[in-house]
């Protein structure tokens, strides 16, 4: 179960602009590049300095940069399985053909550096169609060459800003062997899930830290998501959401008392009064935190509810209920930040979803008996009113293990193997 206060996190990137001046600056460094390439002048040396954005994966920037198709497909589309079994007939012939040489690490590769190293990373990126043009100079990152790095990015979940990071270099060196092994492992996982796939649902790729809702094969909306770290893994479940909580309680799980709360509050013994959870017996009655023994079983004896609060509540704003044996669900957060790493598995296992106002007004839609408007229901969110909104018709929700598959365009996708399931080790937390 996820818990916003405990679960580590690591300091959050920096943030520049936003996704509305990406295209801007695409532009304004597109026209730069063109300038250099005219005098003879590394783009690196002018005096506006490259923009290093670092948001996280957002699937419909990527298809407006690219020029994706108008019609946003879900993941399980009606030809994702014949449109991912052309994508292993194509990995099969590039790996026979020898695959890709790998890209050495020795110098940062961005928009304006000339080295030896730009040569080897136009190949790589033309083999896999991320690059076609072979216009500018070999060894030199142009606006060409940037561009094939962020589309590369795109198809790969991570954020399409044209630099040779980390991440994207491992991405870049996974062979193309293990990309055809993990195409063959994840069509087998994409068969069991196409069949009686419903008009309506929702889709959570755990491994892609994203969440979709789907009507007819076609994506309502997509959602950046937070999911289970490996020692706490997203379960994949197939089940229906019933229920909406607005300002909901938390009820703190024995898992997450035994292994996170109870450490909390032996060296912080003002925790739970900071974060309003409260400790009641059997009978309900409430029990004084000073009254426990906090170094012995004692504090197993008892349950712990953390108040509603959008600001400071575990759950955020909402949650949203499905029934399940693992007690796992989706909900909202009060700490937004993590939604701007590419790596986002930092929950106890449930589902942190970004924008959640959104989807919920999707789900609430279909309801005859009370009209659910999205100014409603902003407007009970920030009333901080407890509300328990049934759905009238319960939809599917699928949280499902997805690293790689095609789009309906021919764009091959690839995710990191976040709980090392595809079998190939090259892909275990390469990225």
């Amino acid at each position: 179960m996820t818990n916003d206060k405990f679960d580590i996190k690591l300091p959050m990137n920096r943030r520049n602009f936003g996704r509305a001046a990406l295209g801007m600056a695409s532009s304004l460094i597109m026209a730069r590049a063109a300038m250099a390439e005219t005098i003879g002048v590394d783009v690196a040396s002018l005096d506006t300095p490259q923009a290093e954005w670092e948001e996280p994966f957002d699937p419909n920037l990527g298809r407006t940069l690219f020029g994706a198709p108008g019609t946003d497909y879900a993941t399980l589309a009606p030809t994702t399985l014949q449109s991912s079994q052309n994508a292993i007939d194509r990995y099969a012939e590039i790996a026979a053909n020898g695959g890709w040489a790998s890209v050495p690490d020795d110098v940062a590769l961005r928009l304006g550096v000339r080295h030896e190293n730009v040569i080897l990373l136009r190949r790589r990126l033309m083999v896999t169609g991320d690059l076609e043009s072979t216009e500018g100079r070999a060894n030199v990152f142009d606006s060409f060459v940037e561009m094939g790095v962020r589309h590369f990015q795109y198809r790969h979940g991570l954020y399409p800003n044209g630099l040779v990071n980390e991440a994207t270099l491992a991405a870049l060196n996974v062979s193309a062997l293990d990309r055809l092994q993990q195409l063959r492992v994840n069509i087998v996982r994409l068969r069991s899930l196409a069949e009686d796939i419903p008009e309506k649902y929702v889709m959570v790729n755990i491994p892609g830290q994203e969440v979709e809702a789907i009507e007819n094969s076609i994506a309502y909306s997509r959602h950046v998501a937070i999911v289970g770290r490996p020692e706490r893994q997203t379960p994949i479940i197939i089940a229906k959401i019933h229920e909406l909580n607005f300002s909901p309680y938390w009820h703190v799980p024995r898992s997450i008392i035994e292994r996170d709360l109870i450490p909390q509050v032996q060296t912080d013994p003002e925790y739970l009064a900071r974060y309003q959870i409260r400790i009641y017996d059997n009978n309900l009655d409430e029990i004084a935190p000073e009254t426990i023994d906090w170094y012995s079983d004692e504090p197993l004896k008892y349950s712990f509810r953390q108040d509603p609060g959008e600001d400071l509540n575990a759950m955020g704003a909402v949650k949203i209920n499905f029934y399940n044996s693992h007690a796992v669900f989706l909900h909202d957060t009060p700490e937004k930040d993590l939604f701007a790493e590419n790596y986002r598995a930092y929950s106890s296992g449930c589902v942190r979803v970004q924008n959640v106002e959104h989807l919920i007004t999707w789900l609430l839609s279909a309801n005859q008996k009370e009209e659910w408007s999205r100014s409603k229901v902003d407007a009970v969110i920030r009333s901080g009113e407890r509300i328990d909104a049934p759905l009238e018709a319960r939809v599917p929700i699928y949280l499902s293990y997805i690293t790689a598959w095609s789009q309906p365009d021919g764009k091959v996708q690839f995710r990191r193997d976040l709980y090392e399931r595809d079998g190939v080790d090259q892909l275990a937390g390469s990225y």
